[in-house]
């Protein structure tokens, strides 16, 4: 038992997730299912919907390709043009941003409030410097057989230009202090964030019953036209003792965060991409995995990155106490584990 949570090395073949929020889903705008997909943010992005009658493909395919441009536009790091690289680039003073980038900015430093920091807005300066940002991967030895390590000195200099206690935030103006040198980075939230802004779009033009998918991170509303829920495999790391495990995203959201997605290894040591700002490294926690299901995509990117960085034993714990659906594979001496939370069990009790 770690806060709360239970542990389980195996079970049955297969599982099912049935969310408990005792919602009724209202019936579909019609009877036909339309399939949509392309790239967008370095990574696939895929929607299913049901179409409200006299629509066209077109709608909906330009107010997706819409949505997501003006998420890149926004906050991409790199894209040069966006916002959200001005804001990097831009030399000590307040400046002005846009509604959109101010809300979520504002989201995000919330979420770093809540979580002390395990999500972090303004750790531009380490992910670039572990080789994960826009100025491409780690150099490599003299050798040219593997990736080098930041020196620790190169850490401490770019931890000085990072944490999200020290991004001043004039509310009046509508103004973000650059205080030299400190590079926002979004990408823990951007993702999650894109799936629920194409969702509200998609539900603002009709297409009520919808899927909408980016980069493995994911958002159901509504049910399809036989009344079945929109069904999903959830990921899983190489090595989970997790059954295959379905869930039913009716009005439901799901994102994982893995430190086998990404990352480099050089002599035998793995470094993932995700950052730790409290330390300036990345995450050596022994974590596998965090799948976070929650009402929004937004929140479920967020807390699994944060229950990632947690780790093996605050993060169960914070999840326990703020009531969050997760599962956890955790690699321990005996070999990976699974550690869910009491609000993931119940989801599994309804689909029992």
């Amino acid at each position: 038992m770690v806060g709360g949570a239970s542990a389980r090395a195996d079970g049955p073949v297969n599982r099912v997730l049935i969310p408990n929020h005792d919602r009724v889903p209202d019936r579909p705008p019609s009877d036909l299912i339309w399939e949509f997909a392309g790239e967008t943010m370095g990574t696939t992005w895929a929607v299913t919907l049901v179409p409200p009658p006299e629509e066209t493909h077109e709608t909906f395919r330009s107010a997706i390709e819409d949505e997501l441009a003006r998420i890149i536009a926004l906050f991409s790091h790199w894209d040069p043009s966006s916002e959200l690289a001005r804001f990097n680039a831009a030399p000590e003073g307040f400046w002005a941003v846009s509604q959109p980038f101010w809300d979520l900015l504002n989201q995000a430093m919330d979420i770093a409030d809540d979580t002390d920091g395990a999500v972090d807005p303004t750790l531009g300066a380490l992910v670039d410097l572990w080789g994960f940002g826009p100025p491409g991967p780690r150099p490599l030895d003299s050798f040219g057989a593997a990736h080098t390590v930041p020196f620790a000195s190169d850490i401490d200099d770019a931890r000085a230009r990072s944490g999200w206690r020290s991004l001043r935030l004039n509310r009046q103006q509508r103004a973000v202090q650059q205080p030299g040198g400190m590079k926002l980075d979004l990408s823990g939230i951007a993702k999650g964030h894109a799936v629920d802004v194409v969702s509200d779009r998609l539900n603002a033009l009709g297409a009520t019953s919808h899927l909408v998918e980016i980069g493995g991170e994911l958002r159901g509303r509504g049910v399809k036209p036989d009344g079945r829920p929109w069904w999903t495999e959830l990921q899983q790391a190489p090595d989970s003792p997790a059954p295959r495990t379905l869930v039913a995203l009716f009005d439901l959201a799901v994102a994982t965060s893995g430190d086998w997605v990404r990352g480099f290894e050089t002599y035998g040591q793995r470094y993932s991409h995700t950052i730790d700002g409290r330390t300036g490294r990345p995450i050596d926690n022994g974590v596998a995995s965090v799948t976070v299901l929650a009402d929004t995509a937004m929140y479920a990117d967020a807390m699994a990155t944060a229950l990632t960085v947690m780790g093996p034993a605050e993060g169960p714990a914070f999840a326990t106490a703020m009531k969050i659906a997760a599962a956890f594979v955790v690699r321990g001496d005996t070999g990976p584990v699974e550690i869910i939370t009491p609000a993931f069990q119940a989801m599994l009790d309804e689909g029992a």
